[in-house]
């Protein structure tokens, strides 16, 4: 078997070589964005009821140009829960805590997902659910020993105590700042997240031990890390969509970074998700790709070969080929609520490009009769490439907006 400690090093001898990239306005090409709102043939769409096939022929375009088709024997199957840890005193008394193994015990290569699910126990009804993965283990959102330290693949970093690729207790909480369970817990809401790497660890490798090696797809328009880690949201999505504990109707799906671009793909292709969050997604997330500010594609396909179809690799310094821009993917969350944020500092997401990605997405939410102004939200936060409880404010307050709750006191 290949080492993967070799791989990795060559990845970042790679890197040092990596495609120019600059964050100068001056440099951003002139560009002509798609129309969502035309159709491949030419024809305007002008009536909600012309949607619907205007929707698939981008979803189509996406899949085969940039993130790959997911099979759909992957997309039919169906996760078997296992509740494997019951905490009613989490968070002294204020939550409750559950380990829910997802297993598929019909497909052998299929990986075990892990979810964590932790709810308010004062609340008079099923709360609605933020959804997100997490970098680097659930253990890392919250020190507390009882949560189940992650045994999978590990990216080694030294804040987060990994060691040869696998977590230590030390890595425990180390994730704290960008899961703020008591402000979460305190309005109201429940917390279910995963680890990434359990559906697909985070490297070139990471395939052999991924949902993707169970459904090979060997042509250039077959899935990649990003469409699998989506898929991995959709079945904790099986889970939740009839778990009593919380309202399976009001799941808010977040990710940030690489994640804020899987959050965005996984709400595009499973419409049950009710709010969807893109936090600092930038290229490939929320970011106009025909800008070329900051990662740009070329970059992306060169450092992280395996997030995307290797047909992405055509649009490599030459993103005008591409038949969609990231304004489309966001109109594919119409006429569902969409929040998209950025940072001041973030310049290598792009915060000008996320947010000329969003207005351009606006003509979707129109054309289905639906207040864009309302159901489509951008912030923009002072600071670096993160999630912080800052940001976490702004989406729990569009939550309460668009599941009709009052802020708790």
């Amino acid at each position: 078997m290949k080492p993967i400690i070799p791989l990795l090093l060559t990845a970042a001898t790679v890197l040092a070589a990596s495609p120019v990239t600059h964050t100068d306005e001056s440099k951003v090409p002139a560009y002509t964005l798609p129309d969502p709102l035309v159709s491949d043939n030419g024809t305007p769409v002008k009536s909600p009821a012309e949607w619907p096939k205007r929707r698939a022929e981008i979803l189509a375009h996406f899949e085969k140009h940039i993130y790959g088709i997911t099979p759909p024997a992957a997309i039919a199957l169906k996760p078997v829960a296992r509740e494997t840890q019951n905490i009613p005193d989490f968070l002294a008394g204020k939550a409750t805590l559950r380990e829910i193994e997802l297993t598929f015990p019909d497909t052998p290569k299929a990986p075990t997902l892990n979810l964590l699910l932790i709810t308010p126990n004062k609340t008079s009804s099923p709360p609605p659910v933020f959804l997100g993965l997490n970098f680097r283990g659930n253990h890392t959102i919250h020190p507390d020993p009882r949560i189940t330290l992650s045994t999978r693949w590990m990216e080694n970093d030294p804040k987060a105590a990994t060691i040869n690729h696998r977590a230590t207790d030390a890595s425990r909480g180390t994730a704290t700042s960008r899961w703020p369970l008591d402000l979460i817990l305190s309005r109201g809401y429940a917390i279910a997240t995963l680890y990434c790497g359990d559906i697909e660890p985070d490297h070139p490798d990471g395939i052999k031990q991924s949902i993707r090696a169970a459904f090979p797809t060997p042509d250039d328009s077959g899935w990649g890390a990003i469409a699998a880690w989506s898929w991995g949201l959709s079945k904790a999505m099986d889970h939740l969509s009839s778990s009593p504990a919380v309202n399976g109707k009001q799941v808010a799906l977040l990710g940030h970074s690489r994640l804020g671009k899987t959050a965005l793909w996984a709400g595009a292709t499973d419409e049950r998700f009710a709010f969807v969050i893109s936090n600092n997604s930038g290229c490939g997330g929320a970011a106009l790709s025909r800008r070329a500010f900051g990662e740009t594609v070329a970059r992306i396909n060169h450092s992280f070969p395996h997030w995307f179809a290797r047909s992405f690799r055509q649009y490599n310094d030459n993103e005008s080929a591409l038949p969609v821009d990231q304004h489309q993917l966001l109109a594919l969350i119409a006429p569902r609520p969409l929040h998209v944020a950025s940072a001041t500092q973030d310049l290598w997401a792009d915060p000008k490009g996320e947010r000329l990605a969003l207005d351009h997405a606006k003509p979707a939410y129109q054309l289905l009769g639906k207040p864009s102004a309302l159901l489509t939200t951008y912030h923009i936060r002072e600071g670096a490439h993160d999630i912080t409880a800052e940001d976490w404010s702004h989406y729990l307050d569009s939550a309460d907006r668009h599941f009709s709750r009052s802020p708790s006191p």
